[in-house]
């Protein structure tokens, strides 16, 4: 089987999209991006919203490459390239309470300085995490098969991320 070389990886909070990411860049040799970090300057003195045409710029300069993961929750209109330029556009649909109970998880570990992290781990944005959480679940979902289930040709869903262990083996 031959790898794919421009993987886009979609799911809600707490999907498995980031350790995806960097199991497969590793595994591949793939660099891996982050569309969190294409919303967001990440700065010393805190993040800063990108305008959109710096968004679309980056993201744009990132789907010009030969080969790329990107990972993210986002699939509104500015991202769309992106699924149009992915070999394979993985969906993970992990479980709701799976989900739920790695928020959970993951803030305590940024908490406790355990866990690195792109932002402030703070009680807002924990809280902020069960709404998008419950968002991606209601809507989210819908909306991405109804704007991008025309590539049902290279979709892959995967409800258990052990699945997609056996897809690349």
């Amino acid at each position: 089987m031959t790898i794919p070389k421009k993987i886009h990886i979609i799911g809600s909070v707490g999907s498995g999209k980031t350790t995806l990411a960097k199991e497969m860049s590793s595994k591949f040799y793939i660099p891996y991006y982050e569309l969190d970090n294409v919303v967001w300057k990440r700065l010393n003195s805190g993040d800063i919203r990108r305008t959109e045409q710096e968004r679309e710029e980056y993201l744009n300069s990132i789907i010009q490459l030969e080969s790329w993961i990107i990972e993210g929750v986002h699939n509104e209109d500015w991202v769309s390239n992106c699924f149009h330029n992915a070999d394979l556009i993985i969906f993970l649909d992990t479980r709701y309470s799976i989900r739920t109970y790695r928020i959970i998880k993951r803030f305590l570990k940024q908490k406790l300085r355990l866990e690195k992290s792109n932002y402030e781990p703070t009680l807002q944005i924990f809280f902020k995490m069960f709404k998008w959480n419950r968002y991606f679940e209601n809507i989210g979902k819908v909306n991405f098969f109804n704007n991008y289930g025309i590539h049902t040709d290279k979709i892959e869903v995967i409800r258990d991320t052990k699945c997609i262990k056996k897809y690349f083996n």
